[in-house]
């Protein structure tokens, strides 16, 4: 008897008329014989309106009370599904993440699972049950609720799936798998049937929104086969894998963007050992995440260092560097909020040559400057100007003809 945890997003449980479309699909999915663990996140909304309230109570909510407030959100939905089965002759039952006994850290509103005691989901389902869990919670070994963060019920999902050893972890999202790229900015953009840990692991962490970084990294530590698909229309979706042989054979999968980048530079700073320890030390000591680094080649004795971080801390990282130039003795500091970061990735990278040729070449036709570059064994990212982000994916999508179905290898 085949295993199968099902994960549905806000959007996809955003209403009882949605919630009952879920129970239907589960209900379909274990009359086939098979065994049923769903799921779920809040319905759509909801998670922003108790931080709302949370703020409205408290101007800065304590993590712990906030964790117990935002967990509510995800019981709601496992109750309302749970009675959807059960109308409609589905045995069920819901569980809250502390219930199941998903072992976190205590690091609340971020919390990451330590261990989940399956021995309860177990019985449930050789009784016949459908296991109905909240998803994005846990509990510490204090007792305490916790949440894994924005996205968290992906991970419960996959996190279960690993446990319960799975057949398949099946997200069930508002788009119906993964693209080559975003298909607002380029139409021709194609779902890609298969695609490895590894590549949506960058994909994921270069601005596609599809599924939380976490949840691909834990698929891939556990090789959890790992499948998305849409709510709202039936198709197989996209297969995140590890690679074979019989993977598509594709020089690059996908092309990926992040319009969140800022990048600062601080000129004329003395070449010397440590200089770049004296000026990202005190970026990471305000908690800003530091991006692409490029640090050129020192003549008369200075040099320039040029790094990028997300907007939102943009004024931040900028006032900081203004007191670490001054103290460094360097000359200026330039900054831009005016770029975006264009990735393409693929694990066909490994074994091909002229990828980057390629990919400059194309930009360089279109009159795209680069600005930055970094490169990885699978992925190559560019900072350019950010009103050239559309040509800029439309005409990567063009040359690498990620329109056409690859041929199987």
């Amino acid at each position: 008897m085949a295993v199968y945890v099902y994960k549905f997003g806000g959007t996809s449980v955003g209403s009882i008329e949605r919630i009952k479309a879920v129970a239907e699909r589960v209900k379909n999915a274990r009359d086939q014989g098979n065994q049923m663990i769903v799921v779920v996140s809040a319905m759509s909304g909801e998670t922003n309106r108790l931080i709302a309230l949370a703020h409205d109570a408290q101007s800065e909510p304590d993590t712990r009370e906030m964790d117990a407030l935002i967990s509510t959100g995800e019981q709601v939905t496992s109750a309302l599904l749970s009675m959807a089965l059960r109308e409609i002759g589905c045995p069920a039952c819901s569980y809250t993440g502390g219930q199941v006994r998903i072992l976190t850290d205590s690091v609340h509103t971020k919390a990451r699972i330590r261990s989940i005691d399956d021995k309860r989901l177990r019985a449930d389902l050789e009784s016949g049950n459908v296991v109905v869990v909240a998803g994005f919670q846990g509990i510490d070994e204090h007792g305490n609720i916790t949440t894994l963060g924005r996205g968290g019920s992906d991970t419960t999902a996959v996190a279960i799936a690993a446990a319960l050893k799975a057949d398949e972890c099946c997200i069930y999202t508002d788009v119906d798998g993964v693209y080559t790229t975003d298909p607002r900015i380029e139409p021709k953009a194609r779902r890609l049937d298969k695609i490895t840990f590894e590549e949506m692991l960058e994909m994921a962490s270069l601005g596609s929104k599809v599924l939380q970084i976490r949840s691909v990294e834990f698929a891939g530590k556990y090789n959890v086969a790992l499948r998305v698909l849409s709510s709202f229309k039936e198709g197989k979706g996209t297969l995140i894998t590890y690679e074979e042989s019989q993977m598509e054979s594709a020089l690059i999968s996908g092309i990926a963007f992040n319009r969140d980048e800022a990048k600062l530079t601080i000129t004329g700073v003395p070449d010397l050992p440590g200089v770049a320890s004296k000026i990202l030390g005190p970026i990471a000591e305000a908690n800003i995440d530091v991006d692409m680094i490029i640090q050129n080649i020192g003549e008369d004795g200075a040099t320039n260092f040029t790094f990028t971080v997300h907007r939102n801390d943009f004024a931040k990282a900028k006032a900081l560097l203004d007191t670490i130039c001054e103290k460094l003795g360097a000359k200026k500091v330039i900054s831009d909020d005016t770029i975006v970061k264009v990735s393409i990735v693929g694990v066909g990278m490994r074994s091909h040559a002229g990828i980057a040729n390629t990919m400059f070449k194309t930009l360089a036709d279109e009159g795209i400057n680069i600005q930055m570059i970094a490169t990885s064994e699978i992925k190559i990212s560019v900072v350019v100007a950010e009103k050239y982000l559309e040509l800029a994916v439309r005409a990567l999508h063009a040359a690498f003809e990620l329109d056409k179905e690859p041929c199987e290898s």
